[in-house]
């Protein structure tokens, strides 16, 4: 989820970099504007409805691979316990069979954890990419409406901005104006 954090702040920074090339549409009288305003990822994170969502299916997909990676893993180790009692028993050859077998199990599990991991980073980058491509759009159309130059980011966990005159945190306005798209697109 930092990671996520981390590329919100990224995505409002690039976003804010999209936006100031494209034509004003009806600005407001420059010398009432600043040109310059920002944007807390920290609390835009914290209120915008579709990131929610997105951490919300993130963290359940990733609960739902744990519980399947645990219940193989807890199929296996009872499969090694029960050849572990019944060892004595085997002849060589069938040891080395099951070993073999048990063997190519471990490994399978390895595999499954590791695709497993990069399905849910695949997943996680595809979310990023459609969140940045939200965040730029709806930044594009706002800093045009209100005659905007420059949309900064900041973060504490990412500070590339270490402070903003609270008059030009457009924050707020921003996490409202995403999460009413938001909401009509869900309708």
């Amino acid at each position: 989820m930092r990671s996520l954090i981390i590329t919100c702040s990224i995505i409002l920074a690039s976003a804010a970099a999209n936006a100031q090339t494209s034509p004003a549409v009806s600005q407001p009288a420059k010398s009432d504007v600043p040109s310059v305003v920002f944007v807390n990822s920290d609390t835009l994170v914290n209120n915008y409805e579709y990131f929610k969502a997105v951490k919300i299916k993130l963290q359940s997909l990733s609960q739902q691979a744990q519980s399947e990676l645990a219940a193989k893993g807890t199929a296996f180790q009872k499969e090694v316990a029960a050849y572990q009692k019944s060892a004595s028993s085997l002849t060589p050859m069938q040891k080395a069979a099951t070993e073999k077998k048990l063997a190519k199990k471990q490994q399978d599990l390895q595999v499954l954890g590791e695709s497993t991991q990069k399905q849910l980073q695949d997943e996680s980058a595809d979310e990023n990419t459609k969140l940045y491509d939200r965040i730029a759009a709806y930044l594009k159309i706002y800093t045009q409406q209100k005659g905007y130059k420059i949309v900064l980011t900041y973060s504490k966990a990412n500070p590339s901005m270490l402070y903003g005159d609270a008059s030009l945190d457009v924050t707020k306005e921003v996490v409202v104006g995403l999460n009413e798209e938001y909401k009509k697109e869900a309708k």
